[in-house]
């Protein structure tokens, strides 16, 4: 058995494996370690030539009909291969770590408590301190984060963490993911505060330092394997502009997402200019 290629998708490998049987080739199609990553094998080494021309034509053009034609031509309406369904719980805790889905839990149970008492009891509670009374309060300094006013808003905002935040714990670590979300929450509160009092809330603050960070580290780390597309850092630089001019009259903590992307930035700056020093 040769080791011909390793391919992301295994609907498109299958695909290519059913058409190289109608070429009266035959290759295998294996599992890793690393779903949804699969390897293909092929039997004949005196074929493995006439295999790679034609990889290499799949390779520019994979979603060919020719290519979805071979698989009725085989009769395969199942594929031996059983794929993996990335939607589901068992899914996203591997992809996770356990402050990634602390984090979440926390932020939908308090979403429930408010929408059981009432927002103005859970602000009572966990909004930022109103007045030097309430300074003393360690968990004010970062319940604000905890706090979402729709249902709406807490998709979106725990949506983006999970994205974001499960990249740090995994490829960086839980200590740096926890570093990140203790100083950007208390500082994007704290910037927040200055404009609005203590009324307001939002993980929004983190979220925007985590795309800082995520994407500076990015591109000055490349083999740390972190990524931010360029459609939500476009979404996320004109959601900026939304708030600060108001266009279409939502209550944004404008604030707290400027000062959380800044401060993702200088501490992505800091520890990715560290990193050759340690080397």
């Amino acid at each position: 058995m040769i080791h011909i290629t390793s391919v992301s998708n295994p609907r498109l490998a299958q695909a290519f494996i059913d058409y190289m049987a109608t070429q009266g080739i035959h290759l295998t199609m294996r599992p890793t370690n690393e779903p949804p990553l699969v390897e293909l094998w092929l039997e004949d080494a005196s074929q493995r030539s006439q295999v790679e021309r034609e990889l290499r034509d799949f390779a520019r053009d994979p979603l060919n009909k020719r290519y979805q034609a071979a698989s009725w031509q085989t009769g395969k309406s199942v594929s031996p291969f059983n794929y993996r369904n990335n939607l589901n719980l068992s899914t996203l805790k591997n992809q996770s770590g356990p402050l990634t889905i602390t984090i979440t839990l926390l932020c939908i149970l308090v979403w429930l408590w408010m929408a059981i008492a009432g927002v103005p009891d859970v602000m009572k509670w966990l909004a930022w301190p109103a007045h030097s009374d309430q300074y003393l309060a360690l968990w004010r300094w970062l319940s604000p984060a905890l706090l979402h006013f729709s249902l709406t808003h807490l998709l979106f905002n725990l949506a983006l963490w999970w994205y974001l935040g499960s990249q740090v714990e995994q490829k960086i670590g839980t200590g740096k993911l926890f570093e990140i979300t203790i100083v950007s929450a208390i500082f994007s509160s704290w910037a927040q505060s200055l404009f609005s009092g203590s009324n307001f809330g939002g993980l929004s603050g983190v979220v925007y330092a985590l795309i800082g960070y995520v994407w500076l580290t990015s591109e000055m780390s490349p083999k740390l394997d972190t990524s931010v597309s360029r459609g939500l850092i476009a979404v996320s630089v004109i959601w900026l502009f939304v708030g600060y001019f108001n266009l279409f009259s939502f209550n944004i903590a404008n604030a707290a997402h400027v000062s959380g992307l800044i401060i993702g930035l200088l501490m992505g700056l800091w520890d990715n200019l560290r990193k050759p020093k340690k080397q």
